[in-house]
């Protein structure tokens, strides 16, 4: 394989990757949130704050894997 094709791959792994791991953590977030919710009504407003903060970390993980992707594909 030449340069190119192997920036190509590595691009579209780190995507892959870098997508699926932070996709599966925002899904669990959003339902252990839910399920605490119905076992605990009263500490709903304080357990969506956190959670949205916790959504908020998990996807700044995808946007660095693009960022390093980006890298990739017109830097490296």
């Amino acid at each position: 394989m030449d340069a190119e094709t192997m920036k190509l791959l590595a691009a579209a792994i780190a995507m892959g990757l870098g997508v699926a791991g932070p996709a599966i953590g925002e899904g669990m977030i959003g339902a252990k949130t839910m399920e605490a919710v119905s076992r605990n009504p009263e500490m709903s407003g304080k357990m969506f704050t956190n959670m949205i903060i916790g959504m908020a970390f998990v996807e700044s993980l995808a946007i660095y894997c693009f960022v390093i992707a980006l890298i990739l594909l017109f830097v490296a």
